[in-house]
């Protein structure tokens, strides 16, 4: 049986998106002090954008609307995921130091996939 969601704070895609929040500011503590408003402040944006849209979506009365927000989640996902590489791209960060944060996008945009999928389902 399925845990019962009382909150968007219950979803493990909201939990799996603030890990990853948490993984991007702590990654970006040692960024150089000139990337503070270039790269170290949008990979921050981006990874806190993720988990926000879902907390908000989930917090509209309609399924069509919350699914608008999941897909705005997806959006952010998809600016952190090129963030990301492009600090591998100039080496901002030594080798493959960044993988274990380009796989948590890739398993958390599964999961906002199928959640979307789940609920666009439920809607027909």
């Amino acid at each position: 049986m399925a845990d019962k969601v009382e909150s968007y704070r219950d979803l493990k895609v909201w939990q799996r998106a603030m890990a990853l929040a948490e993984a991007c500011y702590l990654e970006t503590r040692d960024f150089p002090r000139e990337e503070m408003f270039g790269l170290t402040s949008q990979i921050r944006r981006a990874a806190t954008s993720i988990a926000a849209n879902i907390a908000e979506g989930y917090g509209r009365e309609q399924t069509g609307t919350y699914v608008q927000f999941l897909r705005v989640s997806q959006g952010s996902l998809k600016e952190l995921e090129t963030h990301l590489l492009i600090v591998q791209r100039v080496k901002l960060v030594p080798g493959k130091e960044l993988e274990p944060l380009l796989e948590m996008c890739q398993e958390l945009g599964k999961m906002l996939r199928s959640l979307i999928r789940s609920l666009q389902e439920r809607q027909t």
